[in-house]
């Protein structure tokens, strides 16, 4: 076992490539892939998983916000980049930095047109989002007359595509709802082409969509948590490999007689002799509170050593009376076998939170 000497995150780019060959060979060879690289690429390194993506002939890539696409450009990145959630006031960023907005509204429609029409452009790429039941952003299909109506007095602005997002398409017990956005999406997208003298092309797949629903791959799906080796079904990630891995290592070995306690508001009492080990990372650095007093553990020597007391903002302590250990030695705190997932469940919480709270003050380690 490699030790480490800090806190680190290594990122598994090999394992990246797995994944995303996994879910291409899930599709028709002429879908095409959207790579979700929001929130620093899930919480790894947003500009070093994006390289290594536009090797391997990605299409596209998203991000939630401008200044994330912002970052890529400045990292190289030429690859088309849908903006998801832009905001009015970085318009003209985005048009600056050949970005390509999320239309979602008419407000955000009429304001982008503006700003198209005051940078002098022509056909400038843009994304129409329509909301088929996540209620979250999006058109509805009565406002198809208003988009129509608008895009006809402009040319400034052209539809690159036209999409939707799927609410529960991990829950196989009850399809009926993925069905019917998938059907409203239909309908809708339908209703534009006969308001268009062309077609843009279609998506709606997120990554359990891809798997669970290959009737509505349409033109293109988008994966974010697929390519970080999590298909939200234990059957699917026996497929997929995590490319993160969050380790560190023992700061120091206290001994802790029966009746004393252990960190802040003395949270641990304990109920025999015990040893613990000081491991120099806590919930400035993504172990949120909800972890410790025993929810939650590290794997130190392939031994599971719980998490005592209240996790601190630079350290957590952990239970190694029964594990054979000294100070220096490498804690794993989730890799490819005690998984992102498997700890975040022990909060009752998923992946993608734990994933994306890891601060940006830890290391990242890229391995090739």
């Amino acid at each position: 076992m490699d030790n480490v000497q800090e806190t680190i995150l290594e990122i598994d780019l090999k394992a990246l490539q797995h994944n995303f060959k996994y879910l291409k060979s899930r599709l028709h060879n002429n879908t095409k892939f959207l790579a979700v690289v929001k929130a620093f690429a899930y919480g790894s390194d947003a500009a070093e998983v994006a390289k290594y993506l536009e090797q391997l002939n990605i299409d596209y890539f998203a991000v939630a916000y401008t200044y994330e696409g912002v970052a890529l450009r400045d990292a190289g990145i030429t690859t088309p980049i849908l903006v998801l959630h832009p905001q009015p006031i970085s318009f003209d960023d985005i048009i600056k930095r050949c970005l390509e907005p999320s239309i979602y509204s008419q407000r955000v429609l009429d304001l982008f047109i503006a700003s198209a029409e005051i940078h002098k452009q022509h056909n400038y790429p843009v994304h129409l989002k329509f909301n088929t039941g996540l209620n979250r952003l999006g058109f509805g299909q009565k406002d198809i007359p208003k988009i129509a109506q608008a895009l006809s007095k402009t040319e400034a602005i052209k539809v690159t595509s036209l999409f939707s997002h799927l609410a529960e398409s991990e829950v196989l017990d009850d399809t009926d709802f993925t069905k019917s956005q998938i059907e409203s999406f239909t309908k809708i997208y339908k209703d534009v082409y006969a308001t268009l003298s062309y077609k843009p092309f279609l998506h709606i797949c997120n990554t359990s969509g891809i798997i669970n629903y290959p009737e509505a791959h349409f033109d293109m799906v988008r994966s974010g948590i697929g390519l970080n080796g999590f298909g939200n079904d234990p059957e699917v990630n026996k497929h997929l490999k995590p490319i993160a891995a969050l380790k560190t290592n023992i700061s120091q070995i206290h001994h802790i007689k029966k009746g004393e306690s252990l960190g802040y508001n003395r949270a641990f009492i304990a109920q025999e002799d015990t040893r613990t080990a000081t491991l120099p990372l806590g919930h400035a650095d993504g172990i949120k509170r909800q972890y410790g007093n025993k929810k939650g553990f590290v794997t130190i020597n392939n031994q599971k050593a719980f998490i005592l007391g209240n996790v601190c903002m630079d350290m957590i302590m952990v239970d190694v009376t029964n594990i054979k250990c000294k100070e220096g030695d490498q804690a794993i705190i989730f890799d490819d076998k005690h998984t992102a997932e498997d700890l975040a469940g022990q909060v009752n919480s998923i992946s993608y939170e734990l994933l994306t709270a890891v601060s940006q003050r830890v290391k990242r380690v890229i391995r090739r």
